[in-house]
Parts: C-alpha cells; sequence; structure tokens
C-alpha cells in the first residue's frame, strides 16, 4: 500500500507565501509523476502543478510565475512554493502521485490541505 502525507498549508495574507510538502511511503519502485491539484468550495477539482522524475513540469494558466512545483526523488517527496497569493487560490489542495508497484502503475491521492488567503 501507498501512503500520501501533505504539510504546509494555513491561513495567510494576500500576497504572501505557503510551502506545500508531499511525502511518499509503502511499495513503491518508482513515481513517473507527481503533482497538486486543488478543489475550492462548489467547484470541480483542478489541475495546479505536475513533474516528472526527470524533472519537467507543467502549471495552470492560473499559477504559472507565481507558483513553483519541486520534488526530491531520493524522498519521494514533492513540493509546492507558493508566492503572491490570491484570494483566488483558497482551496484543498491535494498532492498526487502516479506509483509504479513492480506490475503496473496506480494512482494515489492525499488526504489534502487547507489553504486560505485573506484578502
Amino acid at each position: 500500500q501507498v501512503q500520501l502525507v501533505e504539510s504546509g498549508g494555513g491561513l495567510v495574507q494576500a500576497g504572501g507565501s505557503l510551502r506545500l510538502s508531499c511525502a511518499a511511503s509503502g511499495n513503491i519502485v518508482s513515481i513517473p509523476t507527481m503533482g497538486w491539484f486543488r478543489q475550492a468550495p462548489g467547484k470541480q477539482r483542478e489541475l495546479v502543478a505536475t513533474i516528472t522524475a526527470a524533472g519537467s513540469t507543467n502549471y495552470a494558466d492560473s499559477v504559472k510565475g507565481r507558483f513553483t512545483i519541486s520534488r526530491d526523488n531520493a524522498k519521494n517527496t514533492v513540493y509546492l512554493q507558493m508566492n503572491s497569493l490570491e484570494p483566488e487560490d483558497t482551496a484543498v489542495y491535494y498532492c498526487n502521485a502516479d506509483v509504479f508497484l513492480g506490475v503496473g502503475t496506480a494512482k494515489y491521492w492525499g488526504q489534502g490541505t487547507q489553504v486560505t488567503v485573506s484578502s
């Protein structure tokens, strides 16, 4: 079994910064892709950013230039540095990982961490 444990959410004023972390543990052979999604009240879950094991990144247009995704492959950990936060960034942020278990790949989700940006 694989677990994703997130940390780093909280309350911040507009213009501030937060850093989210997500550590994966369990019977992991490799993690080809890790990422962050978010879900605001009354809205669908949406992609924020993804990163491959080789370091290729992809961002939602709404966060480009403000958020940076990175990962430490040795620690199976992904980070999301969020700068210039806006009230519109308020949401529950979920870590996601496509994990290769040796016999196949499965998608796992973290429990979510709340990010609240006050105006």
